[in-house]
């Protein structure tokens, strides 16, 4: 069986339960099934694990369901689980609003749903989503209604825009966000 998979990270410093409490709701289960995703997996920080325990089974609508709090090693990895591959059809990630995470997945070109943490001091996620969505990298989703985002990302990898090329041809991606924060800002090596 082809996998797809839906991988959502809520970061790792600020809590951001209303993002996990809409993927693990009922409707997004089914939109997930209705696209032919068959895991969901979710970084859910350090207090998420609890909304995992409360779902109690971790198959949903056929959908397999992993989580962790946090990977010391980034989350490239896991953000490269959505490519296609022999094995795999192209998934989605689902990421907060944070600056970081919005680079990574550009970056590796997956379909991104950006879901800004509204409840954050000074707020600057929703300007970088709305703006970012304006320019067509990537969905601009919200917790009160994220399956229609999951929908019209499947739309949106059609037309799905490349982040900007290297200027200078090297590839940044093995030295993580240093390396990414380097190449925007024009700093080489």
């Amino acid at each position: 069986m082809v996998q797809k998979i839906c991988f959502v990270t809520i970061g790792a410093t600020a809590s951001f339960d209303q993002l996990l409490q809409a993927v693990l709701s009922g409707e997004f289960f089914q939109a997930l099934e209705a696209l032919k995703y068959t895991h969901l997996l979710l970084q859910y920080g350090k207090n998420g694990k609890k909304f995992l325990e409360e779902l109690g089974n971790i198959n949903q609508h056929g959908i397999e369901i992993s989580g962790f709090d946090f990977n010391t090693k980034g989350l490239g990895q896991e953000m490269w689980s959505t490519k296609a591959a022999k094995d795999r059809a192209e998934g989605v990630v689902v990421s907060h609003a944070g600056s970081g995470s919005i680079l990574d997945a550009l970056r590796i070109r997956v379909p991104l749903i950006v879901v800004p943490n509204t409840s954050l001091l000074h707020n600057h996620q929703v300007e970088l989503a709305e703006e970012l969505s304006k320019q067509g990298y990537l969905v601009h989703g919200h917790v009160d209604d994220l399956s229609s985002a999951l929908r019209e990302s499947e739309a949106h990898r059609k037309k799905l825009q490349a982040w900007p090329p290297n200027s200078h041809g090297a590839d940044p991606s093995g030295r993580g966000l240093a390396g990414v924060m380097d190449e925007e800002m024009g700093f080489y090596d």
